[in-house]
């Protein structure tokens, strides 16, 4: 214990501090923890090799040079692609931009200006397209069946002579449902429309929809998959389709001249780990996810909820529940300190409205505003289920 002169009050210096028990993160939707290796990877080249990879002149250039290269190769063998296919960027809402609107000069010098997409994008998609609309080209964007999926036959159907590209997400961010890439890609073998798919909800988790070499562009966030924040990539398949894409920012020639800007060494870095524990630790994370899923299911089974999606379709680490007609938010702040849950993606939960993926889906306003989501990982702790079953069942 020590005296403040100055105001002559006693602090006491020794008493032990109140551990408030942090609730159990099952937001990994919104975000995963990061990867403890990844992280050492990540100190070592902010602390030792910290050179930009663009110095050619002294082994800290080159270290850094060498350092991207392998994180190029780590994330092109998720997707079965060549390291030279990766494009770095500061995320998938950087390289969908770059994806839909680096094509659109390419689009009109072709007089191919229809665009297919779904009403159940992130924003990340759904608005460079209102921005292409505002150029002129003709936006189709498909509803889901109630089960949360487009249908490859809606592909089929809604294809033009003059459809230039074709963007579907790979997994959506709010259900978990998977939507049918691989069928997509067998459609558009018949067709030369550009396919791209936002990946930052599946790469590294759900495999096969990606490796199509059919799929032309695919967007990819690290801190989805235990990686930083802040760094994500373009996977671009050089082709003929792709092969006029252009820059959508200006100021230097890194990224083949695609994305200016240092690139990130140790983001980048970390990203690469990240996809290839994706890879190495694949078979144990989804064997992991799966026993809490059926811990989840079964712990808040004797409240009935109601699962929104097709569950046959759905990750292993991911679901979307109501319960009756409690409204979410409600669910949220009763369960605040045990567990952090949401009620949809966190790029728009500072607004209070429907899901506009939901509503796709056919939910009343009622029930998409009642839906909450609850995601997991290899890493999550079980949490205190009698708890969160009790502070439910007192909403009702």
């Amino acid at each position: 214990m020590f005296v403040n002169i100055m105001t002559n009050i006693f602090i006491a210096t020794d008493v032990p501090k109140m551990t408030i028990a942090e609730p159990t993160y099952l937001d990994c939707n919104a975000t995963t923890p990061i990867e403890p290796e990844v992280l050492d990877l990540m100190n070592h080249y902010f602390r030792v090799e910290y050179g930009n990879a663009g110095s050619r002149t002294h082994r800290y250039g080159s270290a850094a040079a060498q350092a991207v290269r392998r994180a190029r190769e780590q994330v092109a063998r998720v997707v079965a692609a060549s390291w030279e296919n990766v494009l770095f960027t500061s995320g998938a809402t950087e390289s969908n931009n770059l994806a839909i609107l680096g094509l659109a000069t390419q689009a009109q010098k072709l007089g191919r200006t229809h665009i297919i997409s779904t009403q159940i994008e992130h924003k990340a998609v759904l608005e460079p397209l209102e921005e292409l609309t505002k150029r002129g080209f003709d936006v189709t964007l498909l509803a889901p069946c109630r089960g949360g999926y487009v249908e490859a036959e809606q592909i089929r159907a809604a294809l033009r002579p003059d459809t230039f590209l074709v963007s579907v997400m790979q997994v959506n961010n709010e259900t978990g449902v998977v939507q049918p890439l691989a069928e997509i890609a067998d459609v558009l073998n018949r067709h030369d429309a550009v396919f791209h798919t936002d990946a930052a909800q599946g790469f590294g988790k759900e495999l096969d929809g990606l490796r199509s070499s059919r799929l032309d562009l695919i967007s990819v966030s690290a801190h989805k998959i235990f990686g930083p924040k802040g760094v994500g990539a373009l996977i671009i398949r050089q082709n003929q389709r792709t092969a006029e894409m252009a820059p959508i920012s200006f100021g230097g020639g890194q990224e083949r001249g695609l994305r200016p800007g240092t690139v990130p060494v140790p983001l980048v870095a970390g990203l690469g780990l990240a996809a290839d524990i994706s890879l190495r630790d694949h078979s144990a994370r989804r064997a992991r996810c799966l026993a809490f899923r059926k811990e989840l299911l079964s712990a808040l089974d004797p409240l009935q909820p109601i699962c929104v999606g097709d569950s046959d379709r759905t990750l292993p680490h991911v679901v979307n529940l109501r319960f009756g007609d409690i409204d979410s938010e409600a669910v949220m702040i009763a369960l605040r300190d045990v567990v952090a849950i949401s009620n949809g993606s966190a790029c728009t939960s500072t607004t209070y409205r429907p899901s506009h993926v939901l509503k796709a889906m056919g939910l009343s306003d009622g029930d998409a505003q009642a839906a909450t989501r609850w995601s997991w990982s290899h890493m999550t702790p079980t949490p205190d289920w009698p708890t969160v079953l009790d502070l439910i069942t007192a909403l009702h």
